[in-house]
């Protein structure tokens, strides 16, 4: 049979430190060639309001497609921005194994990526977190992050000041302007839906990171170009060398692919800054999905 599993059971079965595991897995996977991938098909029904994504994957271990709808304008109505329905496949004989709900894997493979990222080129002692957003982004950076380093501080900026606030009261930040959330930040996150630079470079300490996740368009951007001038990395050159306007606007070149750092075919010198440009990937939701299935499976068997 096929199972179908929705949020709230997606959510129950998502581990975060296994979760952070699996998107390292996949993107070393990726970076080595034993990924089956296309740069995502993005429709566009109305530019700036509704996009329908096609995101199919195929590794050694998993396979699927990840149908997924991005409305910006869905934040004003109090609705989700991202909607997706992930399908997992067998490799072997091809069978539909799972359809699920994609909406939570989107949120969380996104923020383990930038965890597992994190782990991996943040400073040992970072203490000072700078959310530039506050949406389901933020929040799950706050608890992904949390898995791989201790913050003494948290500080978070949002366009709109009363949502800063309240993230602020709810997460036990403190809620201020862009600039000063930065300065001085040994980790950044920009999370926001934002189609200009929200971040400056000259407000970066030497030798922070920053793990960009917003600006998901060509001519999208959250990082102005002092800032993509630091040491860039990205989950796929491929793809942000087609979709991200934070890269093709800039003229940035990457330095490595994540995969590459996990693997150790490449590394960043030390107290350089660094930018980790994340588009999302297929690849990512497909392992996501795997493991959401075999965790369902093996409770099913307890």
């Amino acid at each position: 049979m096929i199972s179908y599993l929705d949020e709230a059971r997606v959510r129950a079965l998502l581990d975060w430190d296994a979760l952070i595991a699996a998107m390292e897995a996949a993107l070393t996977a990726l970076s080595a060639g034993r990924v089956m991938q296309p740069v995502r098909t993005m429709l566009t029904i109305e530019e700036s309001q509704r996009y329908l994504g096609i995101m199919p994957a195929v590794a050694e271990d998993a396979m699927g497609l990840k149908l997924v709808s991005f409305y910006p304008g869905n934040a004003r109505r109090g609705l989700p921005t991202h909607l997706a329905i992930i399908v997992l496949c067998r490799t072997d004989t091809g069978e539909p194994l799972a359809v699920m709900d994609g909406r939570l894997i989107t949120e969380r493979r996104t923020a383990a990526v930038s965890a597992a990222v994190t782990r991996r080129l943040a400073a040992p002692d970072a203490r000072v977190l700078a959310l530039l957003g506050s949406g389901v982004q933020a929040q799950a950076h706050l608890e992904a992050l949390g898995r791989v380093r201790r913050f003494d501080e948290v500080r978070v900026w949002s366009p709109t000041a009363e949502h800063a606030q309240r993230f602020a009261r709810e997460h036990g930040a403190t809620a201020t302007d862009a600039e000063t959330a930065v300065r001085g930040a040994d980790v950044v996150v920009t999370a926001t839906a934002s189609q200009t630079p929200v971040l400056r470079g000259a407000w970066l300490k030497r030798g922070a990171l920053v793990n960009a996740v917003g600006a998901p368009r060509p001519t999208w951007r959250e990082l102005d170009d002092a800032a993509m001038r630091s040491v860039l990395v990205a989950d796929s050159r491929e793809a942000v060398g087609q979709e991200s306007g934070d890269v093709i606007l800039s003229g940035a070149t990457v330095h490595a692919e994540a995969g590459e750092i996990f693997a150790g075919t490449k590394t960043v010198p030390g107290g350089e800054t660094i930018v980790f440009k994340s588009v999302g990937l297929a690849i990512e939701d497909v392992a996501a999905a795997r493991l959401v299935h075999e965790a369902h499976v093996a409770r099913g068997r307890a």
